[in-house]
Order: structure tokens, then sequence, then C-alpha cells
């Protein structure tokens, strides 16, 4: 079956499973006079022909498993990954220094990246930083604007002219933002969401579910939405303190990321780092303090 696309300009959407609904993701292509740069390479990639397998280089916007899904099959092309996120991209050490997840979990995730995600790692991937700037030829060019959070080295690619930007796992998605692993960073993620909105663009394309958002009214709202998650877990974490002190285990048995209903073998550590890290906003704003391993509100 054919994928879709949609067309920006010089930018190229081809849209994954249920807008790039991970698993997936949304593959973009932007093509200039003299080069042709893909952002990331999700499972879709693996469906293209020519459209992604022509790419003069690959610029990755931030590192995660989804995000590499394609790259095995552009072994010839330079991959351009953020300073941050890069020792992700070369190597499985990295990569599981990015996640941060316990032992067991790192063995069982590297198993299924193989297997679901076609994961190879680049040992050759080039680090970038914020500000940098890729000539397409004729005008089209591409800037990284480091917007972390997700991970530590998450960046929006802004496409000229047109003003388009590629915003990555800033996905606009009920689900709200994540920020479970080792290089993620709540407090980060509210100065990129309070950032992003200033970015001057007029279209914004997301690595999953919305896809290509092209009215900045809804891209404004969708945006508060999205922010509006962060608050709502952590004021769920101090209600549920409220009921009765609780150890930090005991908040992570709750579930206050994932429906308890579901399981997957990165769930539980994933609850930890996000719950550990409203914990701690928690308590800077003076609004919980630990106790003898209890967690209470004030």
């Amino acid at each position: 079956m054919k994928v879709p696309v949609i067309r920006l300009g010089p930018v190229s959407v081809y849209l994954g499973e249920k807008s790039g609904k991970y698993p997936d993701g949304n593959q973009v292509v932007v093509r200039g006079a003299d080069t042709l740069a893909a952002f990331d390479t999700p499972l879709v990639a693996n469906r293209l022909g020519d459209e992604l397998l022509a790419a003069d280089l690959v610029v990755l916007g931030h590192v995660h498993e989804d995000h590499m899904a394609g790259l095995h099959r552009l072994p010839g092309a330079p991959v351009y990954v953020h300073e941050a996120d890069a020792e992700a991209a070369r190597s499985w050490d990295g990569l599981a220094r990015h996640y941060g997840y316990t032992p067991g979990v790192l063995a069982g995730m590297h198993a299924k990246i193989e297997r679901e995600f076609h994961y190879a790692p680049r040992p050759d991937a080039l680090a970038y930083a914020e500000g940098a700037n890729w000539d397409l030829g004729g005008g089209v060019t591409v800037r990284a604007i480091h917007a972390p959070g997700h991970t530590s080295g998450h960046c929006v690619l802004l496409v000229e002219p047109g003003g388009i930007a590629f915003i990555g796992d800033i996905d606009l998605s009920s689900f709200g933002p994540y920020y479970g692993d080792a290089t993620s960073s709540l407090a980060a993620f509210r100065g990129t969401l309070a950032a992003v909105k200033d970015i001057p663009a007029r279209a914004w394309i997301t690595s999953h579910h919305k896809g290509v958002i092209t009215d900045r009214g809804t891209f404004l709202d969708l945006l508060a939405a999205f922010g509006s998650r962060l608050d709502a877990r952590e004021e769920a974490i101090a209600s549920f303190l409220r009921a009765s002190p609780a150890t930090l285990e005991e908040l992570i048995a709750h579930r206050f990321v994932y429906p308890r209903d579901r399981d997957e073998l990165f769930y539980e550590d994933v609850e930890r780092r996000t719950i550990a890290q409203h914990l701690e906003a928690l308590a800077r704003a003076g609004r919980a303090r630990e106790e003898d391993g209890r967690w209470h509100v004030v």
C-alpha cells in the first residue's frame, strides 16, 4: 500500500500508520537544489523507495529506537545528532545509558529493538550543536533549535523558506510529554514548551499522532493541552499523597503514567523516573517532603 504524503514547499511528510502513532512515526524529507535530507527514520522508512534512499544526509531530531528504525537502509549517508544525544546513536552502551533502565530491562530492550526496530548503532554519527545549519541549496536551509526535555539533545528542526518546524516528540498527543529516561528532564520540558511558541514557524510537523498542523491557533491550543498533562500528573500525585503518605515504590505501583491494565517491560522504570521528578518538583515548591522513606504533602 502506498504511503500517504503531505507536501509543504520543499518538505514532504510520509505518514506512518495511524498518523505515525508509536511504534511508527512520520518520515520527513527536505529537498533542496543540491541535497536531499531526511529527518529521523521511523518504521515507515522501511516502506519507502527512492524518496528516502536518495537521501544525502540524515538529521536526527533526537535519539530513541523508533527514530532510528530505518537507518539500516542508509549506511552510506552521514548521520547528524545533537551533541547531547550523539553517544546514544553511536553504540548500544550509549543508548543504554540514555535510557537509564535497570539491567534486566535493558537486556530485554536490546533484544526488542533489534527485533522490532531494525536497531543498528551508528558509530560514525556526527555531533551538531544548537544553531547548526544545513544549506541544502536553492535557498533551502535547516536550522537546529535545541528543545530538551524529552531527551537532553532533543531539537526542533526549522526549514526555510516557509517556516516549517519539525517538532519531533513534542508530539501534541493526549498522552502528554514523555520524560521517563535518564537523560529526560521535566524541568527542561517545561522550559521547552514555553519556548517553542516563539519559534518563527508557520507550519508544525510532529513525529507522532498529529502529523501536520498549519494553523497557529490550532497549534497553540494543542500545545497548551499537551503541556497541561504535566500539571495533571503532578496534581494526581499530590492528591494521592494527600489521602495517604506513600513510598516511591507504592506510587510506582499505583501508576501515574501508564494504564494499570497494560504492561511493557520498561513501564516500571519509566514510572519511577517520571514520578521521582514530580516529587522533586513538589519538594522544591514546598508542597511535599520525604520522611522515613514516605512522601507527605505539606
